[in-house]
């Protein structure tokens, strides 16, 4: 890579958190102690995502799949947030919200990305080459 394209995959994912946080506050505004939903949208749709991108093969340039998928998200997306809200959710005795968080987020998201994949592959499958 190109120390352009290492500056945008950079900057994509600085683009990928602010919208990671602006999304969960969208959602959680006003709501703490409750499920971590707006959390879990995002690793969703994140996956859903790179699942497009990944499915859309030789469609895009391996620069633009680096800055969409690593960068924005990769910025975007976030296990450790998960990681943590669900051990939080298990300390404090909501022990049903932490374990579906956990493995809601894991199996959701396996889901929706081989959602994208189906999805990239056909939208790939009609761009000519």
């Amino acid at each position: 890579m190109t120390p352009m394209q290492i500056l945008l995959v950079a900057l994509a994912g600085g683009l990928g958190a602010g919208l990671r946080y602006i999304l969960d506050v969208a959602i959680q505004r006003g709501r703490r102690g409750v499920f971590p939903l707006g959390i879990l949208i995002v690793n969703v749709t994140g996956s859903l995502a790179l699942g497009i991108v990944t499915g859309l093969g030789d469609a895009l340039a391996a620069p633009v799949v680096a800055i969409l998928g690593v960068g924005l998200l990769g910025g975007y997306t976030t296990f450790s947030t998960v990681s943590t809200e669900s051990a939080l959710l298990l300390q404090t005795g909501r022990r049903d919200w932490g374990w579906l968080n956990l493995i809601g987020t894991a199996v959701s998201g396996v889901i929706a990305a081989a959602v994208g994949l189906l999805v990239g592959g056909v939208i790939g499958g009609l761009i000519p080459r």
